[in-house]
């Protein structure tokens, strides 16, 4: 448990409180690395508001469902994700399609959605089909021999984006495009936040700078080209007066969107798999659903039909999602269950701790997909109790496309292979900025028969 350095006379008349140097730094350490543990010790010992002033900035911590209503849902504009996330990645990815607010957020995400419509997405299920079933063919599957699973998804969703993003095969750049992702993402929450040469935060803005380069020398061909990968659609696409997105615009949204798309999307699969080795009942169950389909190839339109599939990822997302924490930066005052918080505070609500209440789920602390089925039904406890893709206006706009190729691999993996943990073994888990293994998850993998 952390170390709060935090008066009870303080809390209790619902004002803010001044920290010291060192506990601020605990402060701050154990929000970062164990975000569920620091928010249910807070929300255990003062409730569901809880403000604190650390370095001469206010803090607030809302927990629960109704938290995120409030702030997903944001009636009357009073919270802004433009000015907290810009203090948080703001260096690394200024200008993502999460980094925007009000009608500059509706105007660039209404081009975005033209990348995520139907028949658009069947062209992707078909270029990844093929893609899917190299990429797990060709695990160096040895008998007795662990594989690190979480580089293997790692490498396979970068793949996978750069097909659907970029239309292109990364090739012999792949290592070196994922290398500058991996520094730019852990850039994003840096422990020293000043670009000092040889600091984490100067390497990300290096391999920030890499990747603008990347997609800078390939956006006049785009304009012109026919292509139906993403970063062709947004260097073409348009609004009802014939405006498009500046080169800058298009060069922003793609390394958010790449880095969305493949980062959280491989912690799903990682957290999947963990759970699925722990519990070779569920790997059989969804092993029978897949064998259920038939042998021909698998198709768009079957996708529907992996509902248990569906049930563990919506499992894996509520234990392990891959954005421990939301937060928004208050523009105006507001009052959250009688408590009165003022404007400029960064006010952050906790996914991860609402995916653990009892009040919402039963045994939270056990894996249990059935808790998703029809029959049982807890995430609908309450229309925010269950928040991994966020909500509101900022709902995560590539959701359908995660799920859709979430279903592929895990087809695929299923059909090719069985795998397990040791009994004693339980996953390290970094909470933050996404949720991934400490260990890269040691997994061992079979052939079936």
């Amino acid at each position: 448990m952390s170390e709060l350095a935090i008066s009870e006379e303080a809390l209790e008349e619902l004002q803010p409180i001044e920290v010291g140097p060192l506990e601020t730094w605990r402060f701050i350490r154990q929000s970062y690395q164990y975000p569920l543990e620091h928010a249910q010790e807070l929300q255990k010992r003062y409730g569901n508001a809880v403000m604190q002033k650390i370095a001469g900035r206010t803090y607030v911590n809302l927990y629960g469902a109704d938290a995120h209503r409030l702030a997903l849902l944001n009636d009357g504009e009073v919270f802004s994700n433009a000015k907290a996330w810009n203090l948080i990645i703001g260096r690394i990815f200024p200008n993502g399609l999460m980094l925007r607010d009000g009608d500059d957020h509706r105007y660039h995400r209404r081009l975005m959605q033209a990348g995520f419509k139907n028949k658009v997405m069947q062209g992707y299920f078909r270029d990844m089909l093929p893609q899917v079933q190299e990429a797990i063919a060709a695990w160096p599957i040895r008998p007795g021999k662990s594989l690190l699973a979480y580089p293997l998804f790692k490498r396979m969703t970068l793949d996978m984006a750069a097909t659907i993003f970029l239309g292109m095969d990364l090739g012999d750049e792949a290592d070196r495009i994922n290398q500058a992702f991996e520094t730019t993402v852990a850039a994003s929450m840096p422990r020293i936040p000043v670009a000092i040469p040889g600091t984490l935060l100067w390497r990300g803005i290096r391999a920030r700078k890499q990747m603008c380069h990347f997609f800078m020398k390939q956006i006049h061909s785009r304009r012109h080209g026919s292509g139906r990968d993403m970063f062709t659609l947004l260097c073409q696409a348009t609004d009802e007066e014939g405006n498009r997105y500046t080169d800058q615009e298009v060069i922003d949204h793609m390394i958010f969107l790449m880095m969305a798309a493949h980062d959280t999307t491989t912690s799903a699969l990682t957290s999947m798999t963990y759970a699925l080795a722990r519990h070779p009942e569920w790997q059989q169950r969804l092993l029978d659903e897949v064998v259920g389909l038939g042998t021909g190839p698998l198709r768009y339109e079957d996708l529907d039909a992996l509902q248990h599939i569906e049930w563990v990822m919506k499992e894996a997302l509520r234990m392990y999602p891959p954005l421990s924490t939301l937060p928004k930066y208050s523009l105006k005052p507001f009052e959250f269950e009688g408590v009165k918080i003022p404007a400029d505070a960064i006010v952050v609500t906790y996914p991860i701790h609402t995916h653990y209440m009892t009040d919402y789920w039963r045994e939270p602390q056990q894996f249990d997909p059935l808790r998703f089925s029809d029959e049982r039904l807890e995430h609908k406890n309450h229309p925010y109790c269950w928040v991994p893709f966020s909500g509101g206006a900022h709902m995560c706009i590539g959701l359908h496309f995660a799920i859709m190729q979430i279903k592929l691999v895990m087809y695929q993996m299923l059909r090719s292979y069985r795998w397990s943990v040791p009994k004693d073994y339980r996953m390290p888990v970094q909470q933050s900025p996404i949720s991934k293994p400490r260990d890269n998850l040691p997994v061992f993998f079979e052939h079936r028969g």
